[in-house]
């Protein structure tokens, strides 16, 4: 059976009243374990929780977001399916705006860096070819919106 995590891709605007895309950027962790790579806020579910209840506690215990501090985007949701270690893992993303993109970013003992980026930066430093493609989709998705 693959392993199971679920976490969201956060974004805040730079310009809050604009609309306009530049303005947009993306939370991505630095993980303090094997190869340092960058992720969202995500993590495995725990029994009894459903995958949204996981992604918002993982992004709690993460980068110290509180539910009540996004705001989540109706119409996004993504599943990645990948091996890790030769098992299939499959991790569930929804997509959250920062209520105020000057909120705090506390990150836990997992993580050693965070970075606010924008679509370029953040598809260098996600190095996953398919978390690459999943940024590029959420941004053409928020582009779509306005």
């Amino acid at each position: 059976m693959a392993v199971r995590a679920c976490g969201l891709i956060i974004y805040r605007r730079l310009q809050p009243s604009s609309k306009v895309t530049d303005s947009i950027e993306y939370l991505l962790l630095q993980t303090s374990y094997g190869t340092h790579h960058w992720t969202p806020p995500k993590g495995h579910v725990d029994p009894g929780e459903d995958d949204l209840q996981t992604a918002f506690r993982e992004t709690q215990e993460e980068a110290g977001l509180q539910a009540s501090q996004l705001t989540l985007i109706e119409g996004y949701k993504k599943e990645l399916h990948y091996p890790v270690h030769g098992k299939p893992k499959t991790v569930v993303y929804w997509l959250a705006e920062m209520k105020d993109c000057n909120t705090e970013i506390k990150l836990s003992e997992e993580h050693q860096a965070f970075q606010w980026l924008k679509l370029e930066d953040a598809c260098k430093f996600a190095e996953y070819e398919d978390m690459q493609a999943t940024l590029k989709e959420v941004h053409q998705f928020l582009c779509s919106r306005e």
